[in-house]
């Protein structure tokens, strides 16, 4: 079980199609994962659950919440788990 909340790079980045998003729980947590476009407007929710500590992973396949491909360019996903919350970017190459 990890020691403290972490939200990983993804790999590959850039990507395309599909990139992985790795994320440590120490402690059972309500767990969200959100992408976001460079404006700031949400895409894709790819979590929104209670989950139990460990190292977790979850691939996005570069598409919105209604499951329509979305352009190249720049994406922050963002992680929320209990009081932790942590902001990366990827880059998204067609």
């Amino acid at each position: 079980i990890p020691e403290v909340f972490a939200l990983h790079q993804n790999y590959p980045n850039p990507f395309n199609p599909m990139t992985r998003i790795s994320y440590d729980l120490p402690e059972d947590a309500m767990v969200s994962i959100t992408i976001f476009d460079i404006m700031g407007r949400s895409i894709r929710s790819l979590v929104n659950s209670k989950q139990t500590a460990g190292y977790r992973s979850i691939r996005w396949d570069a598409t919105n919440n209604i499951g329509e491909p979305v352009s190249s360019g720049m994406y922050i996903y963002s992680i929320q788990a209990g009081e932790f919350r942590q902001v990366r970017k990827m880059i998204l190459l067609k």
